[in-house]
């Protein structure tokens, strides 16, 4: 069972604001590329038509905290933690720190919480338990790495 992931990333100049600083949004997006690889590491996907079982994994909340900013080709890693597993959600703590510097620094701490959810013939959708081949895979990480 799996409890963290770890992505880096590079600032790409796209990902920049006009005082060349990467844009708040883009740590959001950062995050979701830490979740994918994380679901990849297991053998799984969130993405519900090549999910078995389809299930779907809305966010239901999603926080960042920056300490320091990130520019255009710092290397980022980011450092995924399952800190909670319910019986329809999971919620990741997101570490990110940037590589590039003398030593490793924090820059921003991120949370998310999903849902697991199937999709109903009318299009609609409703929160379901996370299925067995999904939960038993993944555990909420020890209290002293959150």
């Amino acid at each position: 069972m799996a409890y963290e992931f770890k992505a880096v990333r590079r600032v790409e100049f796209s990902d920049t604001d006009t005082a060349g600083i990467m844009h708040y949004s883009n740590f959001f997006r950062f995050m979701e590329t830490a979740e994918h690889g994380f679901f990849r590491s297991l053998g799984l996907s969130i993405f519900k038509d090549k999910a078995h079982p389809e299930v779907g994994w809305p966010r239901v909340h999603a926080e960042c905290d920056f300490h320091a900013p990130l520019t255009f080709d710092d290397q980022v890693e980011i450092h995924l933690l399952v800190s909670a597993k319910k019986s329809k959600a999971l919620s990741y703590v997101f570490k990110f720190h940037k590589l590039n510097a003398d030593l490793p620094l924090q820059v921003a701490r991120g949370s998310v919480t999903v849902v697991c959810v199937t999709q109903q013939p009318d299009g609609k959708f409703s929160a379901c338990s996370i299925p067995a081949a999904i939960a038993d895979k993944i555990q909420v990480a020890p209290a002293e790495l959150l």
